[in-house]
């Protein structure tokens, strides 16, 4: 099984793997995330890699079959604009930047945390069993996800993106990326909900291996917005950073 089955080359049905904390009928955005990344690079010259996604939420994304479209905005010699759409839930535009051998010396933005004696700890309280967190394997360096705070934690796809595909590294960091206001929410997840009405990705380099790292923390105001910062790690360095705008209020009753 996967997150999503191919029905044509740009139509897809969802499984129960999408399934989001917040309505069993749609889905966590890590998944339509990565489905729009990965069409953003299968548009895009063999030479240009991704240096920056930004994913605008219009509405949750449903359960059900996904229709992606991608388009060319600008087209240059050094960089690209990619634009992707599940519409009318979600849109991507992506920076793309042209990559060459040995073209500046390597330097590492941070060590990463230790994945080594990172902990699997429980989920929120959910009224399904499947979903995205039966789908991620999530092993916490710090803090989790029904402790308040600030929080570190790796996460690997236990599915594929696309039923007979094997997940490529860009895939890796978009499925989990979108996990930065989960896992250091400050709220209590019975009583709230903080929504993410966006995410920015920007990766210095690509993750190597199938985990990926989020350092995270939460801040919110009282007029009901908030933001996730997190930085993103693969076992070698720090890769990039994401962040996402939250719509913060209470639950009704």
């Amino acid at each position: 099984m996967a997150f999503y089955l191919p029905v044509a080359e740009d139509r897809f049905e969802s499984t129960a793997y999408t399934r989001g904390p917040w309505d069993p009928a749609t889905q966590h955005a890590g998944p339509p995330a990565a489905l729009l990344g990965r069409a953003v690079e299968a548009a895009a010259r063999p030479e240009m890699r991704v240096a920056r996604l930004t994913f605008d939420i219009a509405r949750p994304v449903p359960i059900a079959a996904l229709e992606v479209t991608v388009s060319i905005v600008r087209q240059g010699r050094s960089v690209m604009v990619v634009e992707a759409a599940i519409a009318p839930y979600m849109r991507c535009t992506a920076l793309l930047i042209r990559t060459a051998e040995r073209a500046a010396p390597t330097v590492s933005a941070g060590a990463p945390p230790r994945l080594s004696g990172a902990e699997v700890r429980p989920f929120f309280a959910v009224p399904h069993e499947v979903g995205y967190h039966t789908a991620m394997e999530v092993r916490f360096a710090a803090g989790s996800f029904r402790e308040p705070g600030p929080a570190t934690a790796w996460m690997r796809m236990r599915v594929p993106l696309v039923e007979g595909e094997q997940p490529g590294p860009l895939t890796r960091v978009l499925v989990a990326a979108d996990s930065g206001n989960g896992i250091s929410n400050v709220l209590d997840f019975h009583e709230y909900l903080f929504v993410n009405a966006d995410l920015t990705v920007h990766l210095a380099r690509y993750p190597a291996g199938e985990w990926v790292c989020l350092q995270a923390v939460t801040s919110v105001d009282q007029a009901g917005v908030g933001l996730a910062d997190t930085a993103l790690y693969d076992e070698r360095s720090q890769i990039g950073r994401a962040a996402q705008s939250l719509f913060v209020s209470r639950r009704r009753p």
